[in-house]
């Protein structure tokens, strides 16, 4: 026996989707000589975090070069919009050919 016999409309909370998937660009086969631009959020430890994964990049490919994430600015806070924008045209002058992005959560 139903109590409540009310028929309620079932909604998802996300909203549409907004743009298309596009293809990922493809993986590097090495990263042995490219250049590594570390962007992070400034928030949880990622200071540390790229000190660890930089020395064992290195021990990998030796010839790996490395762009810190002080060279960039926070990708979270007051001048995030303006840094995200201008990462195109950074990352070309300086040569990036990969990125590690960090993020707190």
């Amino acid at each position: 026996m139903l109590r409540n016999s009310e028929i309620h409309d079932v909604v998802w909370p996300r909203a549409a989707r907004q743009m298309e998937i596009a293809p990922v660009a493809p993986r590097l086969e090495t990263l042995e000589g490219k250049t590594v631009a570390q962007l992070w959020d400034f928030l949880f430890r990622g200071d540390e975090v790229f000190d660890l994964l930089e020395q064992g990049l290195k021990k990998r490919y030796p010839t790996v070069k490395f762009v810190s994430w002080k060279d960039f600015g926070s990708t979270h806070g007051a001048d995030e919009r303006q840094i995200l924008a201008d990462l195109p045209e950074t990352m070309k002058s300086m040569g990036i050919d990969a990125v590690i992005s960090g993020m707190g959560c």
